[in-house]
């Protein structure tokens, strides 16, 4: 009788333990670094990078997050919100996200896939045909930027655009050739244009030329953008209010925005970029004449590829729902399937680089040549904002700057190996 009871009370034990531990990485929470396998003496190394580039006058300043097993390890503001009145940054300032739009968008465009209303492989002219019949670029008369072109071997798909090779190209930071095509017919980057309309645009992308026939390049470019009018089109909201209903407010991430509300527009970071090496405003416009204080506008162009700002604690969020296989705080968005089709290479084996359904991935292509374990998903945006997260190691890590046009990117690389180095299990 009593080895029953013993047995019984080993059971009820374990399987506490195991409601406990799955609890503790539903949502991220407050954690010590040696509780999680994370030395706090070499984690100073992470402390010790960025004081350098802030008092070496290399960014104003940063934010850092790390999570480690579902617990926040290290969140620690750096430098200044604003250089010249020395405003420290706090940990919930808001900062231009750029590009790590790209894979929320990603993310919406995989749950209207669940819900059965498009397949990947199918062409999104289907949904805006304005794409239908591509043709691809042949040459430019630079004289006057008119252009000659040649029909597409084949459609756009869905799955194209979320794997950047449609042969939508950037503008503002794309090729010549594109970046002239792309201004000549009123085409944005996707940042800062308050007062254009997400579906005008698209529209006329629609009817450009592409850079190469679909399937056969990567090319970094407008995809996203695209997908981000596709889940306007199939789920009849603004991608505005896709964001905010259906992964805003079931994930907690409540001071990511497209244009920030007024009483949040004193919390985002001044925009800096480097002269002659050192921190200084950016006095008039970004690139692609972007004004630097976009997210404080009452604008209405929802940019999927670059529009949103966000905190680290809000991007963190996200990334746990992909290492808790799509679920985070009880609601699941999408499903561990889903999860891995997205973290798994959909480029082919001919390319060199490793890219899923809106991540970059480490995967045998690259392998050994980070120190990201393989499986992890990375990227960043154009203000220098760095994110990772690698199942393996049950990591999120996260660095957030307020630059640009800085010759410090880099920074985003060295976090990483000051972030793996101080592992200690």
């Amino acid at each position: 009788m009593k080895k029953k009871q013993i047995l019984f009370l080993t059971l009820v034990a374990a399987c506490l333990m195991h409601e406990t531990s799955a609890q503790s990485v539903r949502v991220l929470l407050p954690g010590k670094p040696e509780e999680n396998g994370v030395s706090p003496v070499r984690l100073q190394r992470v402390d010790e990078l960025i004081n350098t580039h802030v008092t070496n006058q290399w960014i104003p300043g940063a934010v850092v997050l790390i999570a480690r097993n579902g617990k926040i390890i290290h969140l620690k503001s750096y430098g200044y919100r604003q250089t010249e009145t020395k405003t420290p940054l706090k940990t919930n300032d808001i900062f231009r996200i750029a590009s790590q739009t790209k894979a929320i968008t990603s993310l919406a465009v995989m749950m209207l896939w669940e819900e059965g209303k498009f397949l990947l492989d199918e062409p999104v002219s289907k949904y805006i045909p304005e794409f239908k019949q591509p043709k691809v670029l042949a040459s430019v008369n630079w004289s006057d930027t008119s252009y000659t072109t040649l029909p597409a071997k084949s459609e756009i798909t869905i799955r194209h655009l979320l794997t950047h090779t449609s042969g939508i190209d950037y503008a503002g930071i794309g090729s010549q050739e594109f970046k002239a095509v792309y201004a000549k017919a009123g085409v944005p980057s996707g940042i800062g244009n308050d007062q254009m309309v997400l579906a005008d645009k698209m529209k006329i992308l629609g009817s450009l030329p592409l850079k190469h026939h679909p399937g056969e390049q990567y090319t970094y470019g407008l995809n996203t953008d695209v997908l981000g009018y596709l889940v306007e089109v199939v789920s009849g909201l603004s991608l505005d209010q896709f964001f905010r209903t259906r992964i805003f407010q079931p994930l907690g991430m409540n001071d990511t925005y497209f244009y920030l509300p007024k009483e949040k527009h004193a919390r985002l970071v001044t925009l800096y970029q480097s002269k002659n090496g050192l921190v200084a405003p950016v006095s008039t416009t970004a690139y692609d004449n972007v004004n630097p204080n976009y997210p404080n506008l009452a604008g209405k162009y929802f940019s999927g590829g670059a529009g949103l700002s966000s905190t680290v604690e809000d991007y963190a969020r996200f990334l746990q729902l992909f290492l808790n296989k799509g679920e985070y705080n009880g609601v699941r968005l999408v499903s561990r399937k889903t999860v891995e089709l997205m973290l798994t290479d959909q480029l082919p084996k001919t390319m060199s680089n490793a890219f899923g359904l809106g991540f970059g991935l480490e995967t045998e292509k690259n392998d050994g040549q980070s120190v990201l374990s393989l499986g992890s998903f990375s990227w960043g945006g154009a203000f220098n904002t760095h994110y990772w997260a690698d199942p393996q190691e049950k990591l999120v890590a996260l660095i957030f700057t307020n630059m640009y046009n800085t010759p410090y990117w880099n920074i985003g690389d060295k976090f990483k190996v000051l972030t793996y180095q101080a592992i200690a299990d």
